[in-house]
């Protein structure tokens, strides 16, 4: 009776501590893409010291740079996701992150979007912006604070939450072509990118996570 007993203490132990951790991980369907320590299934072209590991968090800063998902989750390319992360901002920083985007090893992707972090800087195109497509102005997110930057991409529709509130929900038009000055900004399928901005600017983003939903 004693040894059921025990048991079923272990058994309840082990329950909870594998429901704390799927809790912990983001729950049911998310997936980690950085595991804290390394850069194992990230790729960064020229000026790759603009990344550096601190304290479990990717921090940013130095000449324009991107760091590309190159990993194993879904062969990192992603048409219909949830993604999320936990970002902080230095007083008058700039980033970004990109979907549907490709790796490219310097200047600005061409392809895919971005999602702006930028809490203070000059460009009034504030976190949380479709950058020049839908673009905030409100400030959703404080410098020198984590928040959540959570990306939801389904079919043609494009929806942004900051903190859980959510600041743009764009759907694409039916026979969008974008224009020759941003010809792959069209809603498709592909990677992740975490942008590099300038000098100046130093971010921080951890818990970077993916849930891959249906097509």
């Amino acid at each position: 009776m004693l040894h059921r007993k025990i048991f079923l203490f272990c058994s309840l132990a082990l329950l909870f501590n594998f429901c704390t951790a799927q809790k912990n991980a983001g729950g049911a369907g998310w997936i980690s893409l950085f595991d804290g320590k390394t850069f194992n299934g990230w790729k960064v072209g020229d000026h790759d010291s603009t990344f550096k590991i601190e304290n479990g968090a990717i921090k940013v800063n130095g000449p324009v740079a991107h760091l590309f998902y190159v990993g194993e989750v879904h062969q990192h390319e992603f048409k219909n996701f949830e993604f999320k992360a936990q970002v902080m901002t230095l007083p008058g920083s700039n980033s970004g992150i990109y979907f549907h985007t490709a790796y490219q090893e310097k200047g600005w992707p061409e392809k895919g979007f971005e999602v702006q972090v930028n809490n203070s800087h000059t460009d009034w195109k504030r976190t949380g912006s479709l950058y020049d497509v839908v673009d905030v102005r409100e400030k959703y997110a404080k410098d020198n604070e984590w928040y959540t930057e959570h990306i939801i991409v389904k079919g043609k529709r494009v929806i942004i939450k900051i903190n859980d509130k959510t600041v743009v929900d764009y759907t694409e038009p039916e026979g969008y072509q974008p224009d020759a000055s941003h010809s792959g900004r069209k809603i498709s399928s592909g990677t992740f990118a975490l942008q590099g901005h300038d000098p100046g600017s130093t971010v921080y983003f951890k818990d970077i996570m993916v849930k891959p939903l249906a097509d």
